[in-house]
């Protein structure tokens, strides 16, 4: 009968397909990713670069309140937390998933609290001293304010992010999907209530709202998932031991990245009005093809990628890793083509007005975008196996770089601000190339002479890709003259549109694995028949 039962509740973890996650996921970030870029292009287009409602405010505001989530729960949520959860689902059930849940909730939610506390009553001395010592005093009050409405979203998204960990274990991606879009959103609802009154302050209230409206949608998905909450933490638990244990490597790796951003942050402040922006806008452009790509593909693979070594089959999750890492790859490469060529359009379509400046930054984050979308995936690797530790050596050794390259590139006789951009592609290259080896290191028979081959004529298959986006922007240049999102999406879509069509077609006539499902899903939509109802 146990047998039995756990049979059920295993099955139940994977009722959704690995490609049906990953397109529901990709749909959602898509949609997400549309809705934070009209979101700021909405912020930049409302209110002015200079003065006490400025922009810059805006951006730093939210550098502690996203160094506190990243660094204490986002550890715990999915790739800490989520090989725990696996194997209890695998070996006691869906009553044990949510009795570790909730113990690490509980806690987290006490931490989250106390900081939360803390964020209100020194947040104008974070801004002054720490985030952006170089903004004018009456933006700093505004960050200041700002960053009051937004010190308790950590808690909020730590508990969001806990339950929608345990509908990824069961197999339930749609909520955690659609909930990020209520936060966006919020955020732009409240652009257009506020801005005619407190101005851009309204802005950290739309944000705690979005946040709450989150919550209200994860705890909806909860529902129907035997979802018991009690106020106890068991710290002799093993698994909550386990989970504790690889909580702060990982909360320290999130970390790492959280302090690149205040630090690039803090360099930016001094390098003239505007520049915290301008650096902003491009890094935002920067993670739209990361989550919609990398992170969404990953999310909807780890599960599985677990599930395999919860079944102690290290073949199979060998060949899933490999598969989702060429697949990756290949729709990667024209994304990555295309934002390098476009970058003057995708800069001009962020802010109406028209900025050179997030053009140069965004063109030197294009390589980033790349490695950051191998990353997603290559630390997940470690992570399945449990392994918090390693990412976090290398995430420290890279920060390093990242910051030395930084202060030295950013200098105004030097890159200016387009440096942070070119560190950041550095450092981001250097670190999947270290955890590649390591990862090579620790299994040997992980490559194999098919992916080899695979990876090469996906590079080839990319030459024709440059070529083609080449021809096409060059066939359809950006003049200074040249404003409206109709007009300029138009053409960004027709030059997208071509390049990508290249790299599938020359990807087809190469026989590459990767487009013989787009190339079957096309022969549906173009020869299947209509049925028409009668």
């Amino acid at each position: 009968m146990v047998a039995n039962s756990k049979k059920s509740s295993s099955s139940r973890a994977l009722k959704i397909s690995v490609p049906n996650a990953a397109a529901l996921l990709m749909a959602a970030t898509f949609f997400g990713q549309l809705l934070g870029f009209l979101r700021t292009k909405l912020v930049n287009a409302n209110f002015p670069i200079y003065g006490p409602h400025s922009t810059d405010a805006y951006f730093a505001a939210f550098n502690i309140p996203d160094f506190f989530f990243f660094t204490l729960s986002a550890g715990a949520l999915g790739v800490a937390l989520l090989p725990v959860l696996s194997d209890r689902l695998h070996s006691k059930g869906t009553k044990a998933v949510w009795e570790i849940s909730t113990s690490i909730m509980n806690l987290l939610a006490i931490i989250m609290f106390i900081l939360g506390v803390l964020t209100v009553i020194f947040a104008h001395q974070l801004i002054q001293y720490i985030v952006a010592p170089n903004l004018p005093p009456a933006d700093i009050d505004t960050a200041a304010t700002i960053m009051r409405f937004l010190a308790f979203n950590p808690l909020i998204f730590t508990i969001s992010g806990i339950l929608t960990s345990v509908q990824q274990s069961l197999g339930k991606f749609f909520f955690y999907a659609i909930a990020p879009l209520f936060y966006n959103t919020a955020i732009i609802v409240s652009i257009f209530v506020f801005k005619h009154n407190i101005g851009i302050v309204g802005l950290g209230i739309g944000a705690l709202v979005g946040a709450i409206l989150q919550l209200v949608i994860v705890v909806i998905g909860a529902y129907n998932s035997n979802f018991h909450w009690s106020f106890h933490i068991p710290w002799k638990n093993k698994d909550f031991r386990t989970v504790l244990k690889n909580l702060p490597p990982r909360s320290l790796d999130q970390g790492m990245d959280q302090i690149e951003a205040i630090v690039e942050t803090h360099i930016a402040s001094g390098l003239g009005v505007g520049s915290i922006t301008n650096y902003n806008n491009a890094y935002i452009l920067s993670t739209a093809p990361i989550l919609l790509l990398g992170t969404a593909i990953s999310t909807a693979v780890f599960p599985k990628l677990t599930n395999r070594l919860s079944q102690s089959r290290p073949d199979l999750f060998r060949k899933d890793f490999l598969k989702t890492i060429r697949v990756m790859i290949w729709i990667s490469a024209p994304v990555v083509v295309t934002g390098y060529y476009c970058r003057g359009y995708l800069a001009r379509l962020i802010y109406t007005q028209g900025n050179q400046e997030i053009s140069i930054i965004f063109g030197y984050l294009t390589a980033a975008i790349f490695f950051g979308i191998l990353y997603s995936l290559i630390s997940r690797w470690f992570y399945a196996h449990k392994d918090t530790k390693t990412p976090l050596i290398v995430s420290v050794f890279t920060i390093i770089i990242n910051v030395i390259l930084a202060i030295s590139l950013s200098r105004p006789s030097v890159y200016g601000v387009a440096g942070l951009a070119i560190a950041q592609s550095i450092v981001a290259g250097t670190e999947v190339a270290i955890l590649t080896i390591i990862m090579l290191i620790k299994d040997h028979k992980l490559l194999n002479g098919e992916f080899i081959k695979g990876l090469v004529r996906i590079v080839s298959v990319t030459g024709f890709s440059i070529v083609a986006g080449f021809i096409m922007i060059s066939i359809f240049p950006l003049y200074i003259n040249e404003k409206g999102i109709f007009v300029l999406g138009s053409r960004l879509l027709f030059i997208a549109g071509v390049t990508i069509s290249v790299h599938i077609i020359v990807s087809a006539l190469f026989d590459i694995e990767e487009v013989k499902p787009v190339i079957r899903r096309l022969k549906q939509i173009v020869f299947k028949p209509v049925k028409w109802g009668v």
